[in-house]
Order: structure tokens, then C-alpha cells, then sequence
């Protein structure tokens, strides 16, 4: 139900920074003297530690078929693979991949083979792979170009779909693919429509139509009939936004989302053989996904409340939420069921933990922890708890924002502060861990993750502000974070940068360019600097997704005045804040010639640029070595241009 968004994977990578340069945590003295503190901050290396742990693919078996293991993917290796993590917490490394990722996708029903996912080098065309017993891996989707996913298993365990754009780079067919032998055999020829889910009976296809950022239908086609053709259920006039949370697990009910009925996302149901549509839930908040335990006795539902994730797991059969022992405050997430529903995986983390894995058993509600994502040698205590703040912008619109203080913070010991905008159009900045921004902060930087105007979660109507108005009104929302960060007791007013990763890196630099007195220093992303070529190149695989961006930002074939326009490359002439430039050689959603011409540009105006180019990596750093790199070299710069400090 978000804008399609040019990089979401910006907000969630563990990139980190590194300074001091020293190998081991040291200790500080901060703050006023009757107030004394102390606490460690943390060398790079040491922070790269983090472990990311994620549990196999909704659509798919994450316990194994004897309900003895799981299935997960994490990057303890450096780089993410698939292990199975038994429930004493043992890991066993199932892929071994130093180049490129593997993402756990499901076990098989009834059997200890794997399917995996992966692209190659951040080039985004991922492929579904099988795993054998033996260790051998098998391409099931082989091509030079094409796009596959895994979608889900046939209810029988004998069958399985995966979507593939082989026969149209801008369309995902489907094929159902037999366990047994591989074999395949195509189920849909599609026509641009976005896949939603299958129903567990193999009978349904549900498909999304995305006709702009603000306006989408759903429909559903009945596999079993070769000459049907999908039909519409979602009839309606105006801007009404819809999207598919999945079948239910008896395959007679769709569950959707719509915006219809107010400004946040409502859950309906419809009814496959009647057509009826009823209300399953509404929220002041928009409801995120709607999921269903094998049997369908249990119902889970998350609310983006405020950017905080609200998980309540029903109980359909004493009409009860489910109340967990042994878990910490945090934000639950991944939540996955085993066959016989007597056991319940899941993962939770908070402001100040990545990601750990638990497994509960559904009948006490007890919980344990399986994983631990932080080393040993970083404290939570030396880490910060965010809050949510609101700020008024130049139209008194308010700015929901995260902030993160340094605990060196005072007023006697102000320190600098970042604006960190996020990806998009469409993203949103969320409570939760973050080990790019936790390092920056455990360094001094206090860091506000500003929502501009334009950001999902807080209504249709916040949503559509920026619409045809990017670079413009949402840049003065950034702009005036720095009004706001320059009031709060703690922060240098006189020390106050601007970061942010592919749309927010475009907002970084048309900050400096089009703003060139606000901010101090620039840190950009892989941020997109010249609309005009963005929006040609965007891939074909994007299929309905580039009509709806297009409609919101622009056609590029008739609205090449105003790319032009708010482009920062065209006007680089004004940039004469220190700028660090970051980008993968693989991107194919921001092209290298983006950074190229850029860094380019503002060098020839006598301005510092610091420039780091990633031959291996795509829109997103899978590489924990290229993330340690990226990290000192950030912390490096800001040190220099933000602080002032002498460097190495």
C-alpha cells in the first residue's frame, strides 16, 4: 500500500562508522562535572560484529518438516546465507557464499531440502535456487536477465509457485514447479499485473493493478480455468488505494487492504464464492499485514502505530489475544507457525538490538531466545533509545520524526546533529534498530530521521503532499528540522549536516544545492542526482510500478522542464559544503553515472568530496567488509568537516 519506493533497503542495512581507530571499546567521561557518566563508545570493527538474523519466507515451511529446526537467513559469515538454527539455538550453515547472497526462502514439507533466493552482486535479478540434501545447489530460474521469487507451496506439499519474468522483462509469470523433479508448468501469463498471493488450494491467484501511487485494484483469477481470464472485485470511482494481505488458510476468503473508508489502510475480507466483502479490522493507524497460522485458529496483525510496529497474535478459538512470558519490550515481527500449531517462531528487536530469533510455545506462552545479535563486547546500556518527535514546518504542517541523542549530550556538551532522510518517495523512518544511525550516535552525532511530507504511515492525505512537488515542499519539511534540531538544549546549532540513502540521498544534494546556507556537510547514498536519466532507466522488471512513479513524479517524456529543475546535477555550480558521495557499481536503480558526474561537478567548484565506489554492490551494502569501509569513512569525514577533529 506505499508509494513504489526507489530503495527501502537503505532503511534497514547495518551500515556503521568507526572512530576512534583503535581496537578495543574505550571508555569516556562526559557530560557536566556533578553529573559525571561514563560509557564506551565503539571502534568499527567491533560494531560490524552485529549479526542480522531472519527467519525463511512467510509463503513458505520455516520449521522443518520434524519441527525440529528452522530455517533462517543472517550475515554472521559477512555476507547473508541460509542456516538452519535448531531450538537449542545451534546454527548450521546450509549456503557458504563469500560473493553473493542467499536468502533463506522455505524448507520442503517433507523433506530437509531448501529454496533460496538471490541476486547477483546487488544487480536485484534474484534467482530461486533448490538446496539437496547433499549440499548441491540448482538454478531453477537460469538466465542472464531474468527476475524470479519464490511465492508460496500448493497446500498438497507436493507442489510449489515461483514468478519469473523470463518471457516478458516487465511481467511475472507463473509456474507451478513439482517438488519431485523440478518440472515445471506455466499457471499465469500475465500482463503487467503485480502478483498478490495464491491460495493455499492452488486455485486462486490474487493480482494487484497499480494505476498511480494513490489509486489500485485487486483481482482474482481461478487457475483452474484455462480460458479464465482475472476478474475485478474492487470496483469503485475516484482515488482508492488497494492491496492484497493474502488468502485465508481454507482458500474461500481474500483478505485486503483499502484506504476507502478514511485515511489509513482498513482490512476487509472478501468472499470468493459470494462477493462479499466484510470488515476485519480498522486502526487510527494503517494495519500492515494480515497473516494466518496453518489451521487458521490463529490470526496475526500489525499496526504501524506512530512508526512503532503494534503485532497482536488472536487466538480465533477462546477469542484472545495470545500473551507471551520471557520477551522483552521490543517490536515482534516474522511471526511463523509450525504444522501442528504448537509452536510459534518469531523475531523482536528494539531501538538498541538488531533482530534476535525467539520460539514460543503456544500453549504457556513461554519464549526463549535463540540467537544473539549484539557481540559481546557492546553493551545495550551504551546505546540509545529513540524518541518521537514532532516539529513544525514553514506551513505549520507537523514533521513526524525520530531522535536519537548522544548520551554525551548536554547543554554544557553540545553536540553535532545529522538530518537522516529516507528512501523513497514514499518511505518512512521507524523506532527500531538501526546500526548505521546507533554508531553514528554512539560517536557523537545526534541524529533526527526527519518524515517529510510525501512519507507512508501517517495518512493518504500526508502521503500525497509532495506529489509533483518533490524537491520542493518536502526539501523545505528537511530544511526546517535544522530550525528545530538548532532549539534543542544539547545539540551545536553551529554543527548540523544532512544524510540520507537513494531518494534521501537526491534530498541531500538538492539540499546543498538548492539550499547551499543550511547545512554544514552532506552525506549521500547512492542518491539519485539527475531525474531526467533516473526515470528513463528505470528497470523493465518494475513492470506497474514505473506508470504509478511516473504518475507521481513526472513523465519523463513530457515533464523534462521540471526534472530538469529540481535536478541537483544541473545546478552543482551552487554546492560548496563537504560532500561524501557513496555508490555501488551495480545499481540498477541509481546508476554509477549518477555519483560519476556529480562528484565531478561540485570537485570542479573547489569543494572537498569524498568518494567511495563499491565495484561489488548494488542500491544497498551486502558486504559486511564494503560496510566496515563505508562506516570509517563516513565517522572520518564528519569528524574532519563536522567536528573539526584532525584525522588519520
Amino acid at each position: 500500500m506505499n508509494k513504489y519506493v526507489l530503495t527501502s533497503a537503505i532503511l534497514s542495512l547495518t551500515l556503521t562508522s568507526c572512530a576512534p581507530r583503535n581496537d578495543k571499546p574505550h571508555e569516556t567521561n562526559v557530560g557536566e562535572p556533578e553529573t559525571q557518566k561514563v560509557f564506551k563508545t565503539y571502534p568499527a570493527q567491533l560494531f560490524h560484529q552485529t549479526i542480522s538474523y531472519g527467519l525463511a519466507n512467510s509463503g513458505g515451511y520455516t520449521f522443518s518438516h520434524d519441527g525440529s529446526k528452522l530455517l533462517i537467513s543472517s550475515d554472521k559469515s559477512g555476507i547473508f546465507n541460509a542456516y538452519t538454527l535448531s531450538l537449542d539455538g545451534v546454527s548450521t550453515p546450509m549456503t557458504s557464499s563469500t560473493d553473493f547472497p542467499y536468502y533463506a526462502q522455505s524448507f520442503f514439507p517433507k523433506d530437509d531440502r531448501i529454496l533460496l533466493q538471490g541476486d547477483q552482486g546487488g544487480n536485484e535479478l534474484d534467482h530461486v535456487f533448490v538446496r539437496a540434501v547433499s549440499g548441491d545447489l540448482t538454478d531453477l530460474t537460469p538466465g542472464d536477465k531474468v527476475k524470479a521469487s519464490f511465492i508460496g507451496w500448493h497446500e498438497n506439499g507436493n507442489d510449489f509457485y515461483i514468478s519469473t519474468n523470463e518471457r516478458d522483462p516487465s511481467s511475472n509469470d507463473v509456474y507451478l514447479y513439482h517438488a519431485s523433479d523440478y518440472s515445471r508448468e506455466l499457471v499465469f501469463k500475465n500482463r503487467k499485473l503485480n502478483i498478490g498471493a495464491i491460495s493455499p488450494d492452488g486455485k486462486y491467484l490474487s493480482l494487484v493493478q497499480t494505476i498511480t501511487s494513490a489509486n489500485a485494484d485487486i483481482f482474482i483469477i481461478d487457475l483452474t480455468k484455462k480460458e479464465a481470464i482475472p476478474e475485478l472485485i474492487t470496483k469503485h470511482i475516484g482515488n482508492i488505494s488497494y492491496g492484497v494481505y493474502g488468502f485465508t488458510p481454507d482458500s474461500q476468503n481474500l483478505a485486503f487492504a483499502t484506504d476507502e473508508f478514511g485515511e489509513f489502510n482498513q482490512a476487509w475480507t472478501y468472499n470468493i464464492a459470494s462477493g462479499d466483502k466484510k470488515l476485519l479490522l480498522k486502526t487510527d493507524w494503517n494495519v500492515s499485514y494480515i497473516t494466518y497460522s496453518p489451521s487458521g485458529r490463529y490470526r496475526v496483525s500489525a499496526v504501524n502505530a506512530d512508526g512503532v510496529t503494534e503485532v497482536e497474535i488472536f487466538d480465533t478459538n477462546t477469542k484472545t489475544p495470545v500473551v507471551l512470558t520471557g520477551v522483552q519490550a521490543g517490536e515482534l515481527s516474522q511471526i511463523r507457525f509450525n504444522s501442528d500449531e504448537s509452536k510459534m517462531a518469531f523475531g523482536l528487536n528494539t531501538d538498541t538490538s538488531p533482530r534476535n530469533i525467539f520460539v514460543a510455545n503456544l500453549s504457556s506462552g513461554e519464549a526463549r531466545k535463540l540467537t544473539t545479535a549484539l557481540p559481546e563486547g557492546i553493551s545495550e546500556d551504551n546505546l540509545v533509545t529513540a524518541s518521537i518527535v514532532r516539529y513544525s514546518s514553514f506551513d505549520g504542517l507537523q514533521i513526524p520524526s525520530i531522535l536519537y541523542m548522544p548520551k554525551q549530550a548536554s547543554a554544557k556538551t553540545p553536540v553535532p546533529a545529522l538530518v537522516w532522510v529516507h528512501g523513497g518517495p514514499g518511505g518512512q523512518s521507524t523506532k527500531g534498530y538501526s546500526a548505521m544511525i546507533q554508531h553514528l550516535v554512539n560517536h557523537g552525532y545526534a541524529v533526527l530521521a526527519a518524515n517529510n511530507r510525501g512519507s507512508s504511515g501517517y495518512g493518504k492525505t500526508f502521503y500525497h503532499l509532495d506529489d509533483r512537488k518533490h524537491g520542493e515542499d518536502d526539501l523545505v519539511d528537511i530544511v526546517y528540522a535544522r530550525v528545530y534540531l538548532e532549539g534543542l538544549s544539547g545539540i551545536d546549532k553551529d554543527r548540523i549536516g544532512i544524510i540520507g540513502g537513494s531518494y534521501g540521498g537526491y534530498m541531500t544534494m538538492a539540499a546543498l544545492a538548492f539550499h547551499p546556507d543550511v547545512f554544514d556537510v552532506g552525506v549521500n547514498i547512492f542518491g539519485v542526482t539527475n531525474w531526467e536519466r533516473t526515470l528513463k532507466s528505470i528497470p523493465a522488471f518494475w513492470g506497474a510500478f514505473r506508470d504509478a512513479l511516473y504518475d507521481e513524479m513526472g513523465d519523463p517524456a513530457t515533464d523534462q522542464e521540471r526534472h530538469r529543475r529540481i535536478s541537483p546535477l544541473f545546478h552543482a555550480e551552487t554546492i560548496t559544503k563537504p560532500l561524501y558521495v557513496v555508490q555501488g557499481a551495480n545499481d540498477p536503480r541509481v546508476l554509477q553515472v549518477e555519483s560519476d558526474e556529480m562528484v565531478k561537478a561540485v570537485r570542479a567548484n573547489g569543494v572537498e568530496v569524498d568518494y567511495v565506489l563499491f565495484p561489488d554492490e548494488g542500491h544497498g551494502f551486502q558486504k559486511r567488509k564494503n560496510r566496515i569501509t563505508n562506516s570509517e569513512r563516513i565517522v572520518q569525514f564528519l569528524d574532519k568537516n563536522l567536528k573539526g577533529l584532525e584525522t588519520e
